[in-house]
């Protein structure tokens, strides 16, 4: 079975013609160019996004503006811990933003709207602090250590009055001895 080159030559050309038929066609398609029109960008060429049925703007928002790539987590075991540790190194603007994003997670949560509490208190934004920890009470009026953190935060504001009536609280309810025991300590400083 010899060929010549004559055959040989016009499956080459079959080829390369074939081939750039094919190109032409599939461009086409996927960048969506009608003939004689320069092709727009491909970012302006993309369908917007579509949202999962049951998800709202509103449901995004609050997730924040935090890109996927910082390591702020979503869930809220790993949001808590990532609270309580910059709590613990003092970076009570950060803690409360993480502690802020858990209330959506358990806007019943006593422990969060403690915490929260105490780290707005840090901040110097007491009066939030206290409603916040007054929320947290309503909430849960028999959580001995939310009381133990309003007494010592309105100690701290002067509200000599109101702490006394906390701390009073805080060593009457919860078993708790190591609360009951800081709230006695508190009670007996007050003036």
């Amino acid at each position: 079975m010899n060929r010549d080159a004559k055959f040989w030559g016009s499956i080459a050309i079959f080829q390369v013609i074939f081939g750039l038929v094919v190109f032409a066609v599939t461009r086409n398609y996927y960048i969506g160019e009608e003939p004689g029109q320069d092709a727009p960008p491909m970012s302006m060429d993309r369908p917007a996004l579509e949202l999962p049925s049951g998800i709202t703007a509103a449901d995004i928002s609050r997730l924040g503006t935090a890109a996927p790539s910082t390591s702020v987590p979503l869930d809220p075991e790993q949001l808590s811990r990532q609270a309580d540790e910059y709590f613990a190194d003092r970076q009570y603007d950060k803690a409360a933003e993480l502690y802020d994003r858990l209330l959506d997670f358990g806007p019943n949560n006593v422990e969060i709207h403690n915490n929260l509490g105490l780290t707005l208190h840090y901040l110097g934004r007491s009066t939030e602090a206290l409603d916040r920890l007054n929320k947290g009470v309503a909430i849960d009026p028999d959580n001995q250590r939310i009381w133990l953190t309003l007494g010592f935060v309105n100690s701290q504001l002067g509200n000599v009055e109101e702490a006394r009536t906390a701390l009073t609280r805080a060593t009457q309810i919860g078993t708790n001895e190591s609360i009951r025991q800081s709230a006695q300590t508190m009670l007996e400083e007050l003036p």
